[in-house]
Protein backbone atom coordinates (compact mmCIF):
# COMPACT_ATOMS: atom_id res chain seq x y z
CA UNK A 1 0.00 0.00 0.00
CA UNK A 2 1.27 3.44 -0.70
CA UNK A 3 0.86 6.30 1.35
CA UNK A 4 1.93 9.62 -0.48
CA UNK A 5 4.85 10.53 1.35
CA UNK A 6 3.48 10.34 4.91
CA UNK A 7 5.98 10.79 7.01
CA UNK A 8 7.20 7.64 9.55
CA UNK A 9 9.71 7.44 12.75
CA UNK A 10 11.92 4.36 12.31
CA UNK A 11 13.64 3.31 14.82
CA UNK A 12 17.40 2.21 13.52
CA UNK A 13 19.72 0.51 15.01
CA UNK A 14 22.23 0.02 11.86
CA UNK A 15 21.41 -3.86 12.44
CA UNK A 16 19.90 -6.21 9.96
CA UNK A 17 16.45 -5.95 10.93
CA UNK A 18 15.91 -2.05 11.26
CA UNK A 19 17.73 -1.41 7.78
CA UNK A 20 15.31 -3.90 6.17
CA UNK A 21 12.60 -2.02 8.04
CA UNK A 22 13.68 0.98 6.58
CA UNK A 23 13.81 -0.52 3.40
CA UNK A 24 10.34 -1.69 3.91
CA UNK A 25 9.06 1.99 5.18
CA UNK A 26 10.18 3.49 1.96
CA UNK A 27 8.46 0.54 -0.61
CA UNK A 28 5.42 1.01 1.40
CA UNK A 29 5.50 4.97 0.53
CA UNK A 30 6.11 6.85 3.30
CA UNK A 31 8.87 9.63 4.31
CA UNK A 32 11.17 8.24 6.91
CA UNK A 33 12.71 9.87 9.99
CA UNK A 34 14.99 7.80 11.39
CA UNK A 35 15.67 7.40 14.63
CA UNK A 36 18.80 5.92 16.61
CA UNK A 37 19.36 5.21 20.37
CA UNK A 38 22.51 4.92 22.10
CA UNK A 39 21.33 3.45 25.02
CA UNK A 40 24.92 2.68 26.77
CA UNK A 41 25.71 -0.51 24.88
CA UNK A 42 29.05 -1.55 24.90
CA UNK A 43 30.61 -0.76 21.79
CA UNK A 44 29.67 2.47 19.22
CA UNK A 45 30.04 0.35 16.05
CA UNK A 46 26.38 0.13 15.79
CA UNK A 47 25.89 3.95 15.22
CA UNK A 48 28.07 4.13 12.67
CA UNK A 49 26.23 1.39 10.93
CA UNK A 50 23.51 3.75 11.41
CA UNK A 51 24.65 6.56 10.24
CA UNK A 52 25.75 4.56 6.97
CA UNK A 53 22.45 3.24 6.38
CA UNK A 54 20.25 6.45 6.62
CA UNK A 55 22.32 8.35 4.59
CA UNK A 56 22.13 5.33 1.88
CA UNK A 57 18.73 5.59 2.12
CA UNK A 58 17.96 9.56 2.38
CA UNK A 59 15.89 9.40 5.20
CA UNK A 60 14.37 12.88 5.73
CA UNK A 61 16.41 13.37 8.92
CA UNK A 62 18.33 11.52 11.40
CA UNK A 63 18.04 11.91 15.02
CA UNK A 64 20.28 10.59 17.55
CA UNK A 65 19.72 10.21 21.34
CA UNK A 66 21.72 9.12 24.07
CA UNK A 67 20.20 7.37 26.64
CA UNK A 68 22.41 5.60 28.72
CA UNK A 69 20.62 2.95 30.38
CA UNK A 70 23.88 1.06 32.04
CA UNK A 71 23.11 1.99 35.83
CA UNK A 72 20.38 -0.28 35.27
CA UNK A 73 22.95 -3.20 34.16
CA UNK A 74 21.19 -6.33 33.97
CA UNK A 75 22.11 -7.29 30.24
CA UNK A 76 25.32 -8.46 28.75
CA UNK A 77 25.06 -5.72 26.28
CA UNK A 78 25.01 -2.49 28.98
CA UNK A 79 26.82 -4.60 31.82
CA UNK A 80 29.90 -6.19 32.07
CA UNK A 81 28.38 -9.69 31.86
CA UNK A 82 30.41 -12.09 29.50
CA UNK A 83 28.46 -12.52 26.03
CA UNK A 84 27.15 -15.85 25.40
CA UNK A 85 28.77 -17.88 22.78
CA UNK A 86 28.01 -20.93 20.47
CA UNK A 87 24.95 -21.50 21.65
CA UNK A 88 22.95 -24.70 20.19
CA UNK A 89 20.10 -23.25 17.45
CA UNK A 90 17.51 -24.77 20.04
CA UNK A 91 19.17 -22.98 22.99
CA UNK A 92 18.66 -19.96 21.47
CA UNK A 93 15.36 -19.99 20.60
CA UNK A 94 14.03 -20.87 24.12
CA UNK A 95 14.05 -18.71 27.59
CA UNK A 96 15.02 -15.28 28.09
CA UNK A 97 18.80 -14.88 26.88
CA UNK A 98 21.04 -12.72 29.26
CA UNK A 99 21.17 -10.48 26.51
CA UNK A 100 17.85 -9.09 26.69
CA UNK A 101 18.00 -5.57 28.39
CA UNK A 102 15.07 -4.65 30.28
CA UNK A 103 12.51 -2.61 28.64
CA UNK A 104 14.58 -1.63 25.93
CA UNK A 105 11.66 -1.53 23.13
CA UNK A 106 9.26 -0.09 25.73
CA UNK A 107 11.73 2.97 26.03
CA UNK A 108 12.90 3.00 22.35
CA UNK A 109 8.88 3.06 21.32
CA UNK A 110 8.33 5.91 23.79
CA UNK A 111 10.95 7.92 22.39
CA UNK A 112 9.65 7.07 18.98
CA UNK A 113 6.12 8.23 20.06
CA UNK A 114 7.78 11.72 21.43
CA UNK A 115 8.84 12.21 18.15
CA UNK A 116 5.79 11.20 15.98
CA UNK A 117 3.22 13.54 17.59
CA UNK A 118 5.69 16.02 17.50
CA UNK A 119 6.24 15.80 13.48
CA UNK A 120 2.41 14.73 12.87
CA UNK A 121 3.21 11.46 12.48
CA UNK A 122 1.22 8.21 13.21
CA UNK A 123 3.37 5.80 12.26
CA UNK A 124 6.34 4.21 13.61
CA UNK A 125 8.58 1.24 12.13
CA UNK A 126 10.39 -1.24 14.38
CA UNK A 127 12.56 -4.02 13.42
CA UNK A 128 11.18 -6.21 16.13
CA UNK A 129 11.24 -10.82 15.27
CA UNK A 130 9.45 -13.30 17.23
CA UNK A 131 10.61 -16.26 15.22
CA UNK A 132 14.51 -16.39 16.11
CA UNK A 133 14.27 -14.29 19.19
CA UNK A 134 10.73 -15.74 20.59
CA UNK A 135 12.54 -15.07 24.01
CA UNK A 136 12.09 -11.62 24.13
CA UNK A 137 9.36 -10.73 25.75
CA UNK A 138 8.94 -6.94 24.05
CA UNK A 139 9.43 -8.52 20.39
CA UNK A 140 5.99 -9.90 20.73
CA UNK A 141 2.86 -9.06 18.57
CA UNK A 142 0.67 -8.67 21.80
CA UNK A 143 3.51 -6.37 23.11
CA UNK A 144 3.27 -4.18 20.41
CA UNK A 145 -0.73 -4.07 20.28
CA UNK A 146 -0.69 -3.12 23.49
CA UNK A 147 1.78 -0.07 23.11
CA UNK A 148 -0.18 1.21 20.17
CA UNK A 149 -3.62 1.26 22.16
CA UNK A 150 -1.37 2.94 25.18
CA UNK A 151 -0.18 5.48 22.25
CA UNK A 152 -3.82 6.47 21.75
CA UNK A 153 -4.14 7.44 25.46
CA UNK A 154 -0.60 8.74 26.34
CA UNK A 155 -0.51 11.61 23.94
CA UNK A 156 -2.45 15.15 22.69
CA UNK A 157 -2.73 13.84 19.05
CA UNK A 158 -4.79 10.70 20.46
CA UNK A 159 -6.62 12.11 23.09
CA UNK A 160 -8.04 14.88 20.66
CA UNK A 161 -8.86 12.55 17.88
CA UNK A 162 -6.37 13.64 15.46
CA UNK A 163 -5.36 10.37 13.99
CA UNK A 164 -4.64 6.69 15.25
CA UNK A 165 -1.44 5.62 15.98
CA UNK A 166 0.44 2.72 14.08
CA UNK A 167 3.00 0.35 15.35
CA UNK A 168 4.67 -1.29 12.11
CA UNK A 169 6.30 -4.45 12.16
CA UNK A 170 6.65 -6.26 8.79
CA UNK A 171 9.39 -8.33 9.97
CA UNK A 172 7.60 -10.57 12.74
CA UNK A 173 6.71 -13.46 11.88
CA UNK A 174 9.53 -13.95 9.37
CA UNK A 175 12.59 -16.05 9.81
CA UNK A 176 16.46 -14.26 9.49
CA UNK A 177 16.46 -16.18 5.94
CA UNK A 178 13.79 -14.27 4.91
CA UNK A 179 14.15 -10.95 6.24
CA UNK A 180 17.91 -11.14 4.23
CA UNK A 181 15.45 -12.40 1.27
CA UNK A 182 12.94 -9.54 1.48
CA UNK A 183 16.30 -7.05 2.10
CA UNK A 184 18.08 -8.03 -0.96
CA UNK A 185 14.64 -7.69 -3.01
CA UNK A 186 14.67 -3.95 -1.66
CA UNK A 187 18.01 -3.27 -2.34
CA UNK A 188 19.35 -3.08 1.10
CA UNK A 189 23.63 -3.50 1.58
CA UNK A 190 24.39 -5.52 4.40
CA UNK A 191 27.83 -4.67 3.99
CA UNK A 192 26.29 -1.68 6.05
CA UNK A 193 24.83 -2.88 8.72
CA UNK A 194 26.52 -4.51 11.95
CA UNK A 195 24.41 -7.36 14.01
CA UNK A 196 27.31 -8.47 16.55
CA UNK A 197 26.70 -8.50 19.97
CA UNK A 198 30.58 -9.04 21.14
CA UNK A 199 32.86 -7.32 17.77
CA UNK A 200 36.06 -6.56 18.50
CA UNK A 201 38.36 -3.27 18.43
CA UNK A 202 37.77 -2.94 14.69
CA UNK A 203 34.17 -3.28 14.18
CA UNK A 204 34.35 -7.21 13.00
CA UNK A 205 31.64 -9.18 14.09
CA UNK A 206 32.65 -12.21 16.22
CA UNK A 207 30.57 -14.93 14.17
CA UNK A 208 29.99 -16.86 17.50
CA UNK A 209 26.64 -14.89 19.60
CA UNK A 210 23.48 -15.66 18.99
CA UNK A 211 23.13 -12.48 16.23
CA UNK A 212 25.91 -12.98 14.42
CA UNK A 213 25.18 -17.03 14.23
CA UNK A 214 21.25 -16.56 12.93
CA UNK A 215 22.83 -14.30 10.51
CA UNK A 216 25.50 -15.94 9.25
CA UNK A 217 22.78 -19.44 8.91
CA UNK A 218 20.45 -16.96 7.12
CA UNK A 219 23.28 -15.78 4.38
CA UNK A 220 24.44 -19.38 4.05
CA UNK A 221 20.70 -21.00 3.66
CA UNK A 222 20.14 -18.53 0.57
CA UNK A 223 23.68 -19.58 -1.12
CA UNK A 224 25.06 -16.30 0.00
CA UNK A 225 28.29 -15.12 1.77
CA UNK A 226 27.48 -12.07 4.42
CA UNK A 227 29.25 -9.16 3.66
CA UNK A 228 30.18 -7.99 6.83
CA UNK A 229 33.23 -7.84 7.97
CA UNK A 230 33.73 -10.69 10.31
CA UNK A 231 36.86 -12.11 12.61
CA UNK A 232 39.19 -14.40 11.35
Amino acid sequence: MRNGGSRAVVLLSGGLDSSTVLAECLAEGFTPYALTVLYGQRHHIEQEAARRVAQAFGVARHIEVTLDLRPFGGSALTDQIEVPKDRPHDEIAEGIPITYVPARNTVFLSLALAWAETIEAFDIFIGVNCVDYSGYPDCRPEFLTAFESLAQLATRAGVEHRGRFRIHAPLITMSKTEIVRRGLELGVDYSMTHSCYDPDEHGRACGRCDSCRLRLDAFEQLGLTDPAPYQS
